[in-house]
């Protein structure tokens, strides 16, 4: 899993587990393809930019 976690769009807090987790809505095939993977590399990495959209304004 990429070391960028901390900034994806994708991490989030989750109150259940009381911890940070990864909320990339997979499908059974795809989670299979990223678990599966060699690269260190996340492909569903997204910056978790807040601001972003206040650029566009």
């Amino acid at each position: 899993m990429s070391t960028k976690c901390e900034q994806c769009h994708y991490y989030i807090y989750d109150e259940i587990y009381d911890d940070y987790v990864c909320d990339m809505d997979l499908d059974e095939d795809e989670m299979v393809r990223f678990l599966s993977s060699r690269t260190n590399d996340c492909p569903y990495w997204r910056p978790g930019d807040d601001y972003a959209l206040a650029r566009k304004q």
